[in-house]
C-alpha cells in the first residue's frame, strides 16, 4: 500500500504542474478551458493533500482504502467531464489542403484563428503564409517568434515567414505573387484564404491583390475578415467556431508584443465573433467573402 501511495503522490504532483503550467493545452483541447483546470488544480491539490496525510499520518486501514477509492474516483469523474468537453472538429471526409496567407505576423490569428485550428482538427492539413515580420508596428523578432507559437498552438503543418516592409506591401506588389505562387505549386492548397479588398489596411489590400494575381487559375479562394474591415466586407460564407472561441482568443493573446492594441482584447475578438454569428445563425463564428468557392470543396470541410 505504501508504494501505491507514493506512485499516487508523484502523480498527483504531476497533475498539478502540468494543469499549473498548462494554459495552452486546455485553451487549444478543451472548452471552458479556465474553468475546467481551475477545477483541476483544486480536485488535484485536495486529492495530495489527503493522500500526503494518509501516508505520512499513517492512516488506519479504513481511512487508507476510503482515500484510495476517493483518489481514483475523483481522477476518474475529472477524467470523464474533461474528455466530454474535449474540442474536435468532425473528421473530414476527405482531408483538404488549405493555405492561409496574412500580411502581418497576428493577422491569421485574429482573422481566421479558430477557422485554422477547426481544420485542423478534422484532419486537414493547414499551411500558414505571412508576407512580413511587422517590424513598424512592434518588435520584428518577437512577432515573428509569436506567429510561429501562434502557428504552433493551431495545429498548423507549417508557417512561411517573409520580411516585406510592413506599411509599403504595395511595393513589392509583384515579389508577393512570386512567393504566393510558389506557395501555390508547392502546396497545392484546395482552399486558400487571404485578406478581403474591403479593409482600410493597405497591406491587406496589397496581399489581397497579390493572391488574386497569384491565384488567377484557383477556384476556391475566401477573404476572411481583419478588424480594419470596411463597411462593405459582406460575407456569406460562416464557420461555427463554438468550440474554438476560446482557442482563438489565446491564439490572439500569443502575440504578446501587440497585446496594447485595442483590438487585440478578448472582449473585442469575442465581440466580432458573436456579431457573425448572430448573422450566421449560431453563437459565434468567422466570416468570409468568397471570391469563388468551389461546392464540392466546401462540402468536403
Amino acid at each position: 500500500m505504501v508504494s501505491i501511495y507514493v506512485l499516487l503522490i508523484v502523480f498527483l504532483i504531476t497533475f498539478l504542474v502540468a494543469a499549473a503550467v498548462g494554459r495552452s493545452w486546455f485553451h487549444r483541447r478543451l472548452r471552458r478551458p479556465e474553468l475546467l483546470r481551475q477545477v483541476s488544480l483544486v480536485v488535484g491539490g485536495t486529492l495530495l493533500m489527503t493522500n500526503l496525510a494518509c501516508f505520512l499520518l499513517e492512516a488506519s486501514q479504513f481511512w487508507r482504502t476510503a482515500n484510495f477509492t476517493a483518489t481514483v474516483g475523483g481522477l476518474a469523474a475529472l477524467g470523464v467531464v474533461m474528455t466530454a468537453l474535449r474540442t474536435g472538429g468532425v473528421p473530414a471526409r476527405q482531408p483538404r489542403r488549405v493555405l492561409a496567407i496574412g500580411a502581418h505576423p497576428d493577422d491569421l490569428e485574429l482573422a481566421c484563428g479558430g477557422t485554422l485550428a477547426k481544420f485542423v482538427d478534422s484532419g486537414h492539413e493547414v499551411q500558414g503564409l505571412v508576407m512580413s515580420d511587422g517590424k513598424r508596428g512592434g518588435d520584428a523578432l518577437e512577432r515573428s517568434l509569436d506567429a510561429q507559437r501562434g502557428a504552433e498552438f493551431m495545429g498548423l503543418t507549417g508557417m512561411a515567414h517573409h520580411n516585406f516592409t510592413d506599411t509599403e506591401l504595395t511595393r513589392h506588389s509583384q515579389e508577393m505573387v512570386g512567393v504566393i505562387e510558389a506557395a501555390i505549386a508547392r502546396y497545392n492548397p484546395d482552399i486558400i484564404l487571404t485578406h478581403s479588398n474591403h479593409d482600410q489596411h493597405q497591406d491587406h489590400q496589397a496581399v489581397h491583390q497579390a493572391t488574386l494575381r497569384a491565384a488567377r487559375q484557383h477556384h476556391s479562394i475566401l477573404c476572411y475578415e481583419s478588424p480594419s474591415a470596411t463597411r462593405e466586407f459582406n460575407p456569406s460564407v460562416f464557420v461555427d467556431i463554438d468550440d474554438y472561441m476560446d482557442a482563438k482568443v489565446q491564439a490572439v493573446k500569443m502575440h504578446s508584443d501587440q497585446l496594447a492594441k485595442p483590438y487585440m482584447t478578448p472582449e473585442r475578438v469575442r465581440g466580432i465573433a458573436s456579431f457573425r454569428g448572430g448573422q450566421a445563425r449560431r453563437r459565434v463564428a468567422e466570416a468570409y467573402e468568397p471570391i469563388r468557392l468551389l461546392n464540392t470543396e466546401l462540402e468536403k470541410l
